[in-house]
């Protein structure tokens, strides 16, 4: 009979062996990179985080960044995960073209880059986005409706992010074709690292300047509808009284869009976990299998669809 000492040794040895494997496979992983513009936006966080979540359920090693909405921060990190020699990086809500020399570098060194809601890069595979065209037209659209195409809104803008800017063109269009309504002023959020202070202090000015005139409010995205919503309801503001519409959608959206004391009267739901699992898919495809870029889309966007919802169909979103 073996001794225990003899067992013991050989149990250490396949342990060792077994760890020394599993680095192996460790290893030599695929290996992707996802930088998330700014975590402090919801949409950020979710469009990365799923990606994650969707590359390591195939068993890649992933390497996940936040930039926290400073430009050189996210020049950096875009340079490490070249320099690291990743097998390929995900962009959630980049800027194509003030990072264009980080989409040049991987695209030199054989990287392939996806980005989501960032505009298009002619160094990057494609970027994944809505239609924000139309997004931004089907809320401009729903904001009128409320007022019955006359009336005074104020809005909140970001000209810095391109989603949040096509939104605001479609508005101006829509209002330069509805001379009923008049857009009393507009605050254009700046200050990405301390967004929220930014359009509490922006907004607040607007409606102190704006008392007792203002018929509705647009919202280029979610998170400035929360604090529109907050600061409305501070003033005592029934839902209705100043209809609030806004674009993104997520769990927060729907639960103020269905509840009474809140403004917010609808929102043009993007779906963004949906969009980081695509980019994590098209890589698998394109990537790993070795399909053609145009079997997944032709051009240089790959588009989802949003919906809009309101108080008839947010029913069925809050049991996602």
């Amino acid at each position: 009979m073996l001794g225990e000492g003899f067992m013991f040794g050989l149990r250490k040895m396949l342990v060792a062996a077994a760890a020394l494997l599993a680095l192996g496979q460790s290893a030599g992983a695929f290996e992707v990179g996802i930088i998330g513009f700014q975590f402090t936006s919801e949409t950020h966080a979710r469009v990365a985080n799923a990606a994650a979540a969707a590359a390591k359920a195939k068993g890649w090693n992933v390497t996940l960044l936040n930039s926290e909405g400073a430009l050189p921060k996210h020049a950096e990190q875009f340079d490490a995960l070249i320099a690291r020699k990743v097998d390929a990086i995900i962009i959630a809500m980049g800027k194509p073209v003030e990072a264009d020399a980080q989409f040049k570098a991987a695209k030199d060194a054989r990287i392939p880059v996806i980005t989501v809601q960032s505009g298009s890069s002619p160094h990057a595979l494609f970027d994944i986005q809505t239609n924000e065209y139309k997004v931004g037209a089907d809320a401009a659209l729903y904001l009128l409706g409320q007022l019955g195409y006359q009336g005074n809104i104020i809005s909140a803008r970001f000209d810095l992010n391109v989603a949040s800017r096509i939104r605001g063109r479609l508005l101006d269009a829509v209002l330069a074709e509805n001379q009923a309504v008049k857009e009393l002023g507009k605050f254009s959020m700046a200050r990405t690292q301390s967004w929220r202070d930014d359009v509490r202090a922006g907004m607040q000015a607007l409606l102190l300047q704006n008392q007792g005139k203002i018929n509705g409010i647009w919202a280029s995205f979610d998170g400035q509808a929360y604090i529109i919503d907050d600061l409305l309801q501070a003033q005592g503001v029934k839902k209705g009284q100043v209809p609030l519409v806004s674009v993104d959608g997520g769990k927060e959206s729907y639960e103020r869009i269905a509840d009474p004391n809140s403004t917010l009267m609808a929102t043009v739901a993007v779906p963004f976990d949906e969009m980081g699992k695509q980019a994590v898919d098209a890589i698998q495809a394109i990537v790993i299998d070795k399909k053609p870029k145009e079997s997944i889309t032709s051009g240089p966007y790959l588009f989802t669809e949003a919906v809009l919802v309101d108080k008839n169909n947010v029913q069925q979103f809050l049991k996602k």
